[in-house]
């Protein structure tokens, strides 16, 4: 099959939301409405002779991210907590599991993840409740 640009499509579908499971703790959820997460990584030119770089050097790398919930589903998760707060919940691992009709999985893992926030907003006419939580993680073995 070829695409509109005449390059030949690989598989012909690509990821949508409905590929993706996510799972919490070894948990799957159902109740999330978003995901995002990155690492950053320090690079850092280094000159010697000349008004050029002569090289790089490459410094800590940062994971963040962050997720979004409808209200019942934190409510489910806090449930966890001994404190009742998302914060003083123990690291876990989130395992973004891509999953497309085509069948060649792709598994992002989350690791030593911890909650950073948690709040709720409401106002009049809402008809429920997205919670958006800050994430704070070790690292991201990315395709595993």
């Amino acid at each position: 099959m070829v695409g509109n640009n005449g390059v030949p499509f690989i598989n012909g579908k690509l990821y949508d939301w409905a590929d993706i499971v996510l799972v919490i703790a070894g948990v799957p959820v159902t109740g999330i409405t978003g995901i995002e997460y990155k690492d950053d990584q320090d690079i850092v030119t280094k000159y010697g002779a000349g008004r050029y770089p002569v090289g790089y050097a490459k410094g800590r790398i940062t994971a963040t991210g962050k997720i979004t919930l409808y209200q019942e589903e934190v409510e489910a998760i806090q449930r966890q907590s001994l404190t009742g707060r998302l914060q003083d919940i123990a690291p876990f691992d989130i395992i973004v599991n891509y999953l497309p009709d085509t069948g060649i999985v792709s598994t992002d893992k989350l690791r030593n993840v911890i909650f950073k926030n948690n709040g709720r907003g409401w106002k009049e006419g809402d008809t429920g409740q997205e919670v958006e939580i800050d994430l704070v993680m070790s690292h991201i073995e990315w395709n595993k």
